[in-house]
């Protein structure tokens, strides 16, 4: 029996069990690492979003974009971060602020929520008037315990 190759049965369902219990511990450990690179991603993304509305209410408040009646100084939508707003102090140049509007990596959808500067902190729907705040729209809970709407 010396030339015999190959492997029995008996190996094979051996091997088989340690891939399979080698499978079962690397799965979550792949799961959790795609769910931290989501939150990373969504936390950039809202920075990103509310550093350029930041940005908008500065440059309203220096006078450097036209200043509306009643107008309390933050865009009136995302789009128009994107594609700009005339500049008053320099005629002719148009300021952009957001190269796009990020998909939210949580509900992987373009759509934000958005919160004007009347609406309540906690409110879930949106005033219209402007954009004050944005939240992602999902409703599960982050590694930490948090809801991501609450970001």
């Amino acid at each position: 029996m010396s030339d015999r190759r190959g492997m029995t049965l008996i190996e094979l369902m051996i091997v088989m069990a340690i891939v399979s219990i080698l499978a079962a511990a690397v799965f979550p450990l792949s799961r959790m690492t795609m769910t931290r690179a989501k939150e990373l991603e969504l936390r950039r993304d809202l920075r990103v979003v509310r550093a350029a509305i930041d940005k908008y209410k500065d440059l309203y408040d220096q006078g450097r974009i036209g200043q509306k009646v009643g107008g309390n100084g933050y865009p009136s939508s995302m789009e128009v971060l994107v594609e700009g707003f005339p500049s008053d102090s320099e005629p002719g140049k148009k300021i952009r602020l957001l190269r796009r509007i990020p998909k939210d990596p949580m509900t992987e959808r373009g759509e934000w929520g958005m919160r004007s500067h009347n609406d309540s902190p906690e409110s879930t729907t949106w005033g219209g008037e402007d954009i004050f705040d944005v939240y992602s729209k999902s409703d599960e809970t982050a590694l930490d315990g948090t809801k991501y709407s609450e970001w």
